[in-house]
């Protein structure tokens, strides 16, 4: 049975552990291994955007120290470029690292590119230098392959823009993420979440990512007579913006965020920031969070939806929240406060997951005043919780 309810206040950062981590599920697995523990309070939120593009792009003209500039006054807490390595032959670390402009004493710097292939495109994301002209080697290799440069390099690799031009077209069992909001225009790729539902419904834990892919700088800057330049009307830095709860404030603990799926999307950095809970035995607390795999009981178990933040966080507004479990729609409910409940009884011999959309009016974005318009109310989605993967 159904039930859901809207609650004033949850009691969300009083669970002490929640289970996450482990991104397997196989046959052989104990629980321990399935079911690691994690905790849902003692962490820190990040916000970026991980798709940016630099002039180190051939096909981009945004200089790097003004989008290091920029990424600094909207707020953000961490950042990385993921210039395309085929305009550089695979030497990103020679063109983009070795600038002297990719530093900042305020964010969380990350190490990455985008690995640019006929067969797609693909934003890997480390915490730090690793050798991409590796994985640029073996772009026309067998997946296998690939995915043995991947794990000995240990860095997050996430399919870029799967529903759009330049598709994912390598298998997804060695990539760790995927795109499923690429620009301000949602519409345009809201197909990448039917992909991310496939791949989900196949037992495969993979995160649900954003990036602005943004080439040029906000309107009016640079060389607005190229057709190309007005790209920046829909990809500006920060639509969307990817938020990650790290264990702390390092490189290393965003990208282990992402590898777990501690993550939502917004539709800019001003935006609220969705979060989705679970309280598993009944006790008012959040012992897990979106990206967590917990062990189904056939118990009753309360999902609790929280959206921090926003240009109208102090007065009630209006959302529409949709819920979707294993791919389809568990429900659709118009919502007035920041806090959301509704509960569901995973079936305890069977694999589920839960994802939360919302839809509302944006906050406004300085830099990209027509993003409420092209996103078309898409305000946020969270990652899944986990049953039984």
């Amino acid at each position: 049975m159904k039930h859901f309810r809207v609650s004033m206040g949850l009691w969300l950062l009083l669970g002490l552990s929640a289970c996450g981590g482990d991104s397997g599920g196989g046959a052989g697995d104990s629980d321990a291994d399935r079911f690691a523990a994690a905790s849902v309070s003692d962490g820190v939120w990040m916000k970026g955007d991980l798709h940016l593009h630099s002039h180190h792009s051939s096909d981009a003209t945004s200089p790097l120290a003004g989008l290091v500039a920029l990424a600094e006054e909207v707020g953000m807490d961490y950042f990385i470029i993921t210039d395309h390595d085929n305009h550089v032959e695979g030497r990103i670390a020679e063109h983009t690292w070795a600038d002297p402009d990719y530093r900042s004493d305020s964010m969380v710097m990350l190490y990455g590119a985008e690995w640019t292939n006929h067969r797609g495109h693909g934003n890997v994301i480390a915490a730090q230098p690793y050798e991409h002209e590796l994985l640029y080697q073996v772009r026309d290799d067998l997946d296998v392959v690939i995915g043995d440069v991947i794990d000995s390099l240990g860095v997050h690799m996430s399919a870029c823009h799967p529903a759009g031009s330049d598709a994912w077209n390598f298998s997804y069992d060695f990539a760790r993420g995927i795109e499923v909001w690429n620009s301000s225009i949602w519409l345009l790729h809201s197909g990448a979440t039917q992909i991310w539902d496939d791949l989900l419904k196949s037992g495969r834990r993979i995160t649900g990512r954003g990036g602005s892919d943004a080439h040029h700088g906000p309107l009016g800057e640079g060389d607005m007579t190229s057709p190309s330049a007005w790209q920046s009307i829909a990809n500006v830095l920060g639509t969307p913006t990817t938020w990650v709860f790290a264990r702390e404030r390092s490189p290393e603990a965003v990208v282990e965020a992402l590898d777990a799926g501690r993550a939502s999307i917004s539709v800019n950095p001003n935006a609220e920031r969705l979060a989705l809970y679970v309280d598993t035995d009944g006790d008012g607390q959040a012992d897990g969070m979106m990206g967590d795999n917990l062990p189904a009981t056939g118990q009753p178990v309360t999902f609790m939806l929280e959206m921090v933040g926003g240009d109208f966080a102090d007065i009630s507004r209006l959302y529409t929240v949709t819920v979707i479990k294993n791919g389809e729609e568990f429900g659709t409910f118009t919502v007035t406060e920041s806090h959301f409940e509704f509960e569901d009884t995973p079936a305890a011999g069977d694999r589920s997951y839960y994802r939360v959309e919302v839809q509302g009016w944006p906050s406004a974005y300085l830099i990209s005043p027509l993003s409420p318009v092209l996103s078309t109310a898409m305000l946020a989605l969270s990652n899944p919780v986990y049953f039984n993967y």
